[in-house]
């Protein structure tokens, strides 16, 4: 388990980290897909705040891809640690890349 994981819901302690997900994936316990058809009020802003976030790291994570060819290879024989380092590294790289573009734009 990572120990860095750790938060309270209605003040109970957890420490096991959710994903947010789509149909697409299998039914595990830390995978949080979507309602499919939300009757309740409650369900349905659920709904809305877990697919506009779903969306925003699917869209942030196509950027990447876009960017660095290392990741839209396959992953499967690389060590968990060592992909930790180069999404690390590749978030990094974007914002320093779009920083500079930014103080370009601004000294024209």
């Amino acid at each position: 388990m990572n120990p860095s994981v750790y938060f309270f819901v209605n003040q109970r302690p957890y420490n096991m980290a959710y994903y947010l997900a789509d149909g697409i994936y299998p039914s595990y316990s830390t995978f949080v897909k979507s309602i499919r058809l939300p009757q309740s009020e409650p369900d349905k802003l659920f709904a809305k705040h877990q697919e506009g976030c779903r969306k925003d790291i699917d869209r942030a994570f196509g950027v990447l891809q876009a960017r660095f060819k290392i990741i839209r290879e396959p992953a499967r024989l690389w060590d968990i640690a060592d992909l930790g380092i180069f999404m690390r590294s590749c978030i990094i790289l974007h914002n320093m890349i779009v920083e500079d573009k930014r103080d370009t734009y601004a000294q024209r």
